[in-house]
């Protein structure tokens, strides 16, 4: 596929069909994919190729946690896990919340988990004192997870980015052995997408971007 058609058709896909991925076919994903930037070239990033059932099925019940506080938040009208507004709701209220299998049925269906980490070490967290959420050290591993999709789409398969899970980390860290060292950065399904969207719903650049400032208009 032409790259920008690969850009441009690349979705979130969570249905998948029961087709497999080889290993032949991952491994040329995966191959391509390294090729993203990382901060100081550090390649601090770890994959955990999940395709074992029963791993997948307690993955699937630890991405409850953070689903049922996003559901119950949502449905509240708030925005879900967000850091700067604190939620009204109770810890009773947020217990009480049912989750939609939408959010762990990915997990199952895919044909491959990718349980995606990075090493702490290895990040220049430069808003690590600022008065907020830092989010800088994701410039060191998302690049590469992005990679992976449009690599995935450019193969006939589709995938999504997924952190429900990291609201138990911990608990995700002991499943799969992973070193305190490393955070956990998405869990990636990926398939053979059920559907296969062509066309996507984005905002304009004119929404985009702004031109030399803040208030300095759209670029376009």
């Amino acid at each position: 596929m032409e790259l920008y058609d690969v850009m441009r058709t690349t979705s979130a896909v969570r249905e998948f069909t029961d087709e497999p991925l080889p290993d032949a076919v991952l491994d040329t994903i995966l191959d391509n994919a390294r090729f993203a930037p990382s901060g100081g070239n550090r390649q601090g990033t770890q994959i955990v190729v999940v395709r074992d059932m029963d791993a997948r099925r307690k993955l699937a019940e630890l991405t409850r946690t953070g689903a049922r506080r996003y559901t119950a938040q949502k449905a509240a009208g708030e925005g879900p896990w967000n850091p700067v507004t604190p939620t009204r709701l109770s810890a009773e209220e947020i217990a009480a919340t049912d989750v939609p299998d939408f959010w762990t049925t990915p997990v199952l269906a895919a044909a491959v988990v990718l349980v995606v980490c990075v090493d702490l070490r290895a990040v220049a967290a430069v808003d690590q004192d600022l008065d907020r959420i830092g989010i800088i050290g994701g410039a060191s591993v998302y690049p590469l997870v992005w990679n992976i999709l449009l690599a995935a789409r450019n193969e006939g398969f589709g995938g999504t980015i997924t952190t429900m899970a990291v609201a138990e980390e911990p608990r995700v860290r002991e499943l799969f052995g992973i070193p305190d060292d490393y955070a956990i950065a998405a869990v990636v399904p990926i398939g053979k997408p059920v559907r296969q969207l062509t066309k996507l719903t984005r905002v304009s650049v004119e929404d985009l971007a702004r031109r030399e400032t803040w208030d300095g208009g759209p670029l376009s």
